[in-house]
């Protein structure tokens, strides 16, 4: 990556900042802040890495702040946060196998799976959550699948686990969000982890963008009650959809 200089420092600032604060809002920061360090000259997989480290620490104090609500799914936490860690581990160990090359040519295949997600997983959540139940063992064994997901790239992982617990017939929305967030940052959290052991952090970037994403995720957290989520949803599938056909057309049209 070039050297970090400051018009390309503040636009990581600023991308993170806006990610952090549709991630407090309405989910679907990573829209933006991934592009943005592929915009500023990152490798795909270090860009992937960093982009994690950068908005991990505002996931990690929203499930701080829903320990309240947490205790009143202590039933779920131990397995489901088991199979979280352990299948964030395996797509995170899967990524640092993958090379750039391959990479590049899966990132628009990945947007895509996660624009899909983030337009059609609530009627999808709820079709599920009406039908039969499922146990959590098999709540389990979904999650592992989506941590592991969440470990290699992590889109729309959210809306994913939201999925599993409508399924398992969790109905309270502030119980599956502060499940939902917890797991999540259990998952970033491991990779995090690997990513840093394995050297791939563009740490002068992801420090910059870590600042924004807290100040972000605080003023997002801060007028998320006197914003309308739905309005921050249509903007972000804005960009969610404007990116991925960006990616289609870069990757193999004007390759």
């Amino acid at each position: 990556m070039p050297a970090l200089s400051l018009g390309t420092a503040t636009l990581l600032f600023v991308a993170a900042a806006i990610g952090g604060a549709i991630n407090a809002v309405a989910g679907g920061g990573s829209f933006i802040a991934f592009p943005a360090l592929l915009f500023a000259g990152a490798a795909p997989v270090a860009a992937n890495a960093t982009n994690t480290i950068a908005l991990w620490p505002g996931n990690a104090a929203s499930a701080l702040a829903y320990r309240g609500e947490l205790r009143e799914v202590r039933r779920e936490i131990v397995p489901m946060g088991i199979a979280s860690f352990l299948g964030g581990l395996a797509g995170s160990l899967l990524l640092l196998r993958t090379s750039n090359e391959t990479f590049v040519r899966l990132i628009p295949w990945l947007l895509l799976f996660a624009t899909l997600l983030f337009s059609f997983g609530k009627p999808v959540s709820r079709a599920l959550a009406q039908g039969q139940r499922a146990s959590l063992p098999v709540g389990v064994v979904a999650q592992g699948a989506i941590g592991m997901y969440g470990g290699y790239f992590g889109g729309g992982m959210g809306i994913m686990i939201l999925a599993v617990l409508s399924v398992l017939g969790m109905t309270a929305i502030h119980r599956m969000n502060a499940l939902k967030t917890l797991l999540s940052t259990l998952v970033n959290g491991v990779a995090v982890v690997a990513f840093i052991v394995a050297r791939v952090v563009l740490w002068a970037p992801g420090i910059v963008m870590v600042g924004g994403g807290i100040l972000g995720g605080y003023a997002g957290a801060a007028v998320a009650r006197q914003t309308n989520p739905a309005h921050v949803r249509a903007l972000v599938l804005v960009v969610a959809w404007g990116m991925t056909m960006y990616f289609f057309a870069k990757t193999y049209i004007h390759a």
